[in-house]
């Protein structure tokens, strides 16, 4: 990349292209949980006031799920860089899986939710969360029972955008990595990061519906491309 020497403060964007070699279904993928439902039965308020059980059993199958995967290669080289690099740094993930966390990376932001929370809608409080919500437990704060994943559904804003734009404001370069370009808000960051005159780069598995945005892009698995590029950013 032209002009490495100048980037001090870096803004990563991530999707479900980075944990997909770990065994997590990506939105779309075939055969994988997503397939078995409509979006709009589990991933949207309307659905889960229509039929919470089926919204609660989903997203307590996807919980248990992740916890038995691994952080891959991608997950290692974003922690290793989180871990070196003395500027600024953001690894903004619309995953809710833990594994950038898990593999060692602690400047990261869930602008999605995360599984590993459960969300009481009557206190507001957001509790660290492993086992099931099916049964409807008490809330760890307030004892009521309404708690629902700490999932961004569609139709829902997500989370600490305002640190987002900050981060962005503030930075040399946007690297999006593994995401579809299909998703907004986060699908427009790389627009943003343009208008501010940002260095941007894509690291995908192919070409994204806004790779047409981006200054470069590079293409194959995340296990690859991403160590590679953070070797090469260090160096």
């Amino acid at each position: 990349m032209a002009g490495m020497a100048d980037i001090r403060n870096i803004v990563i964007l991530t999707g479900a292209g980075v944990s997909a070699e770990s065994g997590i279904d990506t939105f779309r993928s075939e055969g994988g949980l997503w397939e078995q439902h409509r979006v709009e039965d589990v991933a949207t308020p309307e659905g889960f006031a229509r039929d919470p059980d089926l919204v609660l059993r989903f997203y307590d199958m996807r919980r248990e799920a992740i916890q038995t995967k691994q952080p891959n290669a991608a997950h290692d080289a974003l922690a290793k860089l989180d871990e070196a690099w003395n500027g600024e740094l953001l690894i903004v993930t619309q995953n809710v899986d833990d594994l950038h966390e898990r593999a060692g990376a602690e400047r990261v932001l869930h602008m999605h939710g995360t599984h590993l929370n459960a969300w009481c809608t009557a206190c507001d409080v957001r509790s660290p969360w492993t086992g099931t919500l099916i049964e409807r437990p008490p809330c760890p704060a307030c004892d009521s029972r309404a708690l629902r994943p700490d999932v961004v559904w569609f139709g829902e804003m997500p989370y600490q955008m305002e640190e987002i734009y900050g981060a962005l404001r503030q930075a040399d370069l946007f690297v999006s990595i593994g995401t579809s370009g299909a998703v907004y808000p986060a699908a427009g960051l790389v627009r943003d990061a343009r208008e501010l005159g940002l260095q941007t780069l894509e690291l995908n598995l192919e070409p994204s519906q806004g790779s047409r945005w981006f200054a470069s892009s590079r293409h194959g698995p995340a296990t690859q491309i991403v160590p590679e590029w953070v070797e090469e950013i260090l160096s």
